[in-house]
């Protein structure tokens, strides 16, 4: 009980009638805490030191050497097994029947029974050893015996002494009396001493094969991080990969495991190689594995890629080097080689470097294109980096529509013909009526006489989901987006792609994660080369790149957003891909936008001067010998065929159907007539600025009068 506290409540006044009385007010202590119980105290003792990280070391020590000594043991006993019996022919000849190797399993066969003919020979010569043995020890003793006796007796001639014929056989019986009695001196502590030599020995053994439980080996050994991929790490990496076939499969064939592997070879930043699975393991158990593999191989997912090649049963794996993907791959030959040109016909484009270190070169002649990837994963610079080089091939048109409109694409004004950039419906609807100039031109080139060549006029659209999410409909109620057979932007897109390669208009687009609703089936389908950058889901890479591509290997659904920026999976015939595989991972160069200016003003500089227009004109009224002087621009001279197909993207209802003939008449008729210059039809700024400078002064002429 606690002690209770009196306190004395005295009145100030004196006391009164009405004065009360002193009150007594008795009030208690708080309670003291209750004692924790003894056994409470000693359990939250046991549990901190129980989870003390010294006492985590120490039993992590302990079970790592006793370990060590337990499994060094059985190390020792396997090895001697195998060196005593047949069991490591046996073991090649299993794995060699499982790989389907009937000719090694047949040399295998044979090399044991050479053991088995060469142990039995050895059993039978110890039948005979004992009397051999006996038969050797006699008359060896004979002969050392005589051989002494024979040393006195010269002793005793040399010395005169007589007893000194047994001296060499006294002091050999005195030698080996020492010997015994230094064998009993030793063999006490060679008894005591030699267990302890034994477990230190096997302890060894076990130390060098980390034969330990991972959760017990130093954190330098239990990471493994960087380790070089060895033929036994690999194998021990598939046994554990959860797959109960492939598991049974190694275990019987015990260490020859590795015969399920080709060579290691040295690929880039990593190793390559080979893995005949055997029967009953599909490919795509090894596939649908990959994260477990990697973490099994010390390496995170990114860094290992597993594709299908042509050989039934058999995956390849590419294991990059520990961190070598996340370093940069240096810059494009486009910013170091100012004297670089392009060759659309019989070029590539130098885009990046594949997983082995290679340079990564795309043909772009006659292929339609289609990049897709989720925002801000570098699909614009892998796009514009493309259109860069082509740049620099003098004979290459381009229309372009910038369809996020943030100065992307700025550097190719004066080097387009057609520049659009903005995300507003408004921009949608240009787009598609400069996407649908294109295919007039192509109707007119497809209609041009047998073997005419046309220029390539690259139609790229970036952010081209703008355009198929597009809500707007023209006059006729026709939707410029969608996917039906009424969309405007579709169909023009669908068109290029049925016919517009035979007459090089070719479509490139760049486009948001792609789904049925913002990248039409029809569309991504038509795209000869197709590539991708990070995704989100296996839907969407299928969507991208196609079913056989994903079904092969590819996963830009693994790729990581953020990290491997720039790095893209690619599907197409125009870029060299290994044997076997259906698409390849490239690491493309970075070009930022000052690198890009200057790559463009190489390109302008090898161009006669181009007009870019940022929107497509709706004149009904036009003026041919005005929108010629429009279309030269500021170059001297631009040839006919080059006029004419800047006006058939000015105005394609108005010029898509001239050809020279229509050319030449207003030229003739206004003064200023084509000319040859190098062989080739030319129009002259000169001589159109001066025949509408004539026709100006004729009209005001005609109006003074």
């Amino acid at each position: 009980m606690s002690e209770n506290v009196v306190h004395l409540h005295k009145p100030t006044d004196p006391p009164t009638h009405d004065t009360a009385p002193t009150v007594l007010t008795v009030v208690p202590d708080a309670p003291p805490a209750r004692p924790v119980p003894l056994w409470v105290r000693s359990g939250r003792a046991v549990k901190t030191a129980a989870t003390h990280e010294t006492t985590r070391a120490t039993v992590r020590a302990v079970a790592r050497h006793g370990s060590y000594t337990f499994n060094g043991g059985r190390i020792v006993a396997r090895r001697t097994w195998d060196g005593r019996t047949g069991s490591r022919y046996e073991r090649m000849i299993r794995a060699a029947e499982a790989a389907g190797n009937l000719e090694a399993a047949e040399e295998w066969e044979e090399r044991l029974q050479r053991f088995r003919a060469a142990r039995h020979h050895r059993r039978m010569d110890l039948l005979h050893s004992p009397v051999e043995a006996a038969k050797g020890v006699a008359v060896g003793a004979g002969m050392s015996v005589g051989v002494l006796v024979a040393l006195g007796i010269v002793m005793a001639l040399n010395t005169g002494h007589v007893g000194d014929v047994i001296t060499p056989l006294t002091a050999t019986i005195d030698f080996i009396a020492l010997m015994i009695r230094i064998v009993q001196i030793v063999w006490g502590p060679a008894l005591t001493i030699g267990p302890f030599l034994v477990l230190l020995a096997l302890w060894s053994v076990g130390r060098k094969q980390h034969a330990a439980p991972a959760w017990a080996l130093p954190a330098n050994v239990r990471s493994g991080e960087g380790e070089p991929i060895t033929p036994s790490i690999v194998v021990k990496a598939l046994r554990d990969l959860g797959v109960p076939a492939l598991a049974r499969a190694i275990k019987e064939m015990g260490d020859a495991g590795a015969s399920m592997l080709g060579p290691i070879t040295i690929a880039g930043c990593g190793v390559e190689v080979d893995v005949t699975l055997p029967s009953g393991v599909s490919t795509n158990e090894v596939q649908n594995k990959r994260r477990k593999l990697a973490e099994n191989l010390t390496r995170h997912e990114h860094e290992v890629f597993i594709t299908i090649p042509q050989a039934a049963r058999t995956v390849r794996l590419w294991i990059a080097d520990s961190g070598a993907l996340d370093e940069p791959i240096g810059p494009s030959p486009l910013v170091t080689d100012e004297t670089m040109t392009a060759d659309y016909t019989k070029g590539r484009a130098p885009w990046g470097q594949d997983l082995r270190g290679d340079a990564a070169a795309l043909s772009l002649y006659q292929r339609h294109l289609l990049i897709t990837g989720l925002s801000n994963q570098g699909k614009t610079v892998a796009l514009r980096s493309l259109a860069l080089w082509l740049s620099l091939d003098k004979s290459v048109q381009f229309l372009m529509g910038d369809l996020k409109g943030v100065g992307d694409w700025a550097m190719f004004d004066g080097l387009a013909t057609t520049l659009i950039q903005g995300p507003t419906d408004e921009h949608v609807i240009q787009v598609t009526e400069m996407v649908e100039g294109a295919v007039d031109e192509m109707n007119r080139r497809i209609q041009a006489p047998p073997g005419t060549v046309f220029p390539p006029l690259i139609v790229l659209v970036d952010e081209a989901q703008v355009a198929f999410m597009c809500p707007a409909k023209d006059a006729d109620k026709r939707p410029y987006g969608g996917s039906k057979a009424n969309s405007r932007y579709f169909m023009a897109v669908r068109k290029i792609h049925n016919q517009g390669r035979a007459v090089n208009v070719l479509m490139w687009q760049g486009t948001q994660d792609p789904t049925n609703e913002n990248l039409p089936k029809l569309v991504r389908e038509g795209a000869h080369t197709r590539a991708s950058l990070a995704l989100g889901t296996e839907s969407q890479a299928r969507m991208a790149l196609g079913d056989k591509a994903v079904d092969g290997g590819a996963a830009p659904n693994l790729l990581r957003p953020g990290l491997d920026r720039g790095t893209l999976v690619v599907a197409s015939d125009g870029i060299t891909i290994p044997a076997g595989q259906s698409s390849i991972t490239v690491r493309t160069h970075y070009i930022d936008d000052d690198a890009a200016e200057a790559i463009t003003d190489r390109a302008k500089a090898l161009r006669d001067g181009v007009t870019t227009l940022h929107a497509i004109d709706h004149r009904e009224d036009h003026d041919p010998l005005i929108d010629i002087f429009d279309v030269i621009g500021t170059a001297s001279r631009v040839r006919t065929k080059d006029v004419l197909a800047r006006l058939a993207t000015l105005n394609a209802d108005a010029y898509g159907g001239w050809s020279f003939i229509d050319l030449k008449r207003v030229l003739d008729d206004a003064g200023a007539e084509p000319y040859k210059s190098d062989g080739v039809m030319v129009v002259a700024l000169d001589r159109v600025a001066r025949a509408l400078a004539n026709r100006d002064n004729e009209d005001s002429a005609s109006v003074d009068g």
